[in-house]
């Protein structure tokens, strides 16, 4: 498969992850119709085939807006809430089209070298891999882990805007997909608040931890050596215990309880 159709390939993906994950959810009423046409020949065309096609053209868009949860404006000239024949497509003068062409560009790439492999492995075509824009940016601009945008939030002001940035995040993305909000996120954001010797900080962070994942031991010993960190040998021990209680198999709690129970 040549270069243009990996790259029609990987819009259209990302547009149909858009509809099926949009699915099930109860629609707005129609806008009214604007007076807009997708052209017969688009203009200034440099990483999409020459020849695409009207469709193809707004499966593509259409797939890169949802994949990244934009609108046109986001890389073309144009003023959000104005009708599309206000914008100006063909203009370059919006720096964010040129990083789209190049992400496009890599995306194509990509489809040619996993291709490269299914051939050298023998896979068959059915096993085949193919990534869109939706694979890394799930609904993002910016395709950034929750751990990552909970460590910048912590390092600008500390482990409560964390949680706050965690708290609010969690309200509205849940279920988007656009995050992972399984019991590693939090962890390694409590785990970088100990590397700064933020002993109070990786508390708060574990505690919250503990919170959602109150079936893990390993929440419970992290929190324990948290605690044990901080002098506080008397939480320390409970917190292995509970760890113990809900994970008999889990050998850093065993050895910290033990540890404990030899202090004098």
């Amino acid at each position: 498969m040549d270069r243009s159709k990996y790259l029609l390939l990987g819009a259209a993906a990302a547009a149909a992850f858009a509809f099926h994950a949009s699915a099930g959810r109860a629609a707005d009423p129609a806008p009214p119709r604007a007076a807009w046409k997708w052209p017969a020949r688009a203009e200034n065309l440099k990483v999409l085939p020459k020849r695409t096609t009207p469709e193809q053209l707004r499966s593509a868009m259409m797939g890169f807006t949802r994949a990244l949860g934009v609108r046109c404006s986001h890389c073309h000239v144009g003023e959000e809430g104005r009708p599309l024949s206000t914008y100006n497509f063909a203009s370059d003068r919006n720096p964010k089209k040129d990083v789209a062409r190049g992400m496009v560009k890599l995306v194509g790439e990509i489809n040619e070298e996993l291709d490269e492999i299914r051939k050298e492995t023998k896979l068959a075509k059915s096993d085949a891999l193919n990534v869109a824009c939706v694979t890394c940016h799930r609904g993002l601009p910016r395709p950034v882990t929750l751990a990552a945008t909970l460590t910048r939030a912590y390092t600008a002001a500390g482990a409560d805007s964390a949680i706050s940035a965690y708290r609010s995040l969690r309200s509205g993305s849940y279920d988007s997909g656009a995050y992972d909000f399984r019991e590693p996120s939090l962890e390694e954001v409590g785990e970088f608040a100990f590397s700064r010797n933020d002993t109070a900080g990786a508390i708060k962070l574990y505690e919250l931890n503990m919170r959602q994942f109150p079936e893990s031991g390993r929440v419970y010993e992290r929190l324990a050596r948290a605690y044990l960190a901080a002098g506080d040998t008397v939480r320390a021990a409970t917190y292995f215990q509970r760890a113990l209680n809900v994970d008999p198999d889990n050998a850093g709690a065993r050895e910290g309880f033990r540890s404990l129970r030899r202090q004098p």
